[in-house]
């Protein structure tokens, strides 16, 4: 008997973790852009536990790019501070978090800081722009 929980184990393992192939193997692109308008330039410096992509600055309507894979745990996690002309603070928010955006934006994450510090996503899985928080540093 204790051999067929054992075989039950390894193929719910398999199972589990063949379905979790799809979000381990895919590469996601993520796109940043300044729509503030009005020619303001915005300060972006992104980064993950790993990687720190650096400090860019964004011209009006220009957009900053990166691509990476998902760890095997599926916990990989992109950060992001900003900063525009017209604000003084800082501001921050998650460009990638496995947890939240595997399915929603599940090969690319289109995100867009509008006109009065709006940050909004766009979500693959419903076809639609959303609206996401931008955090106070």
């Amino acid at each position: 008997m204790k051999g067929v929980n054992n075989i039950t184990v390894l193929l719910l393992l398999l199972v589990h973790f063949g379905t979790m192939s799809n979000i381990i193997d895919a590469r996601v692109h993520v796109y940043v852009k300044n729509s503030l308008g009005d020619g303001q330039c915005m300060r972006l410096h992104c980064q993950s536990k790993d990687d720190d992509l650096g400090t860019v600055v964004l011209e009006d309507d220009q957009e900053a790019r990166w691509s990476f894979s998902v760890n095997f745990f599926g916990t990989t996690l992109f950060y992001c501070h900003v900063n525009w002309n017209t604000s003084a603070s800082w501001y921050s928010f998650d460009a990638y978090s496995a947890e939240r955006d595997h399915r929603r934006c599940n090969s690319e994450c289109h995100w867009l800081i509008s006109n009065g510090g709006s940050l909004l996503g766009y979500d693959q899985e419903c076809s639609k722009w959303e609206m996401f928080p931008l955090r106070t540093l």
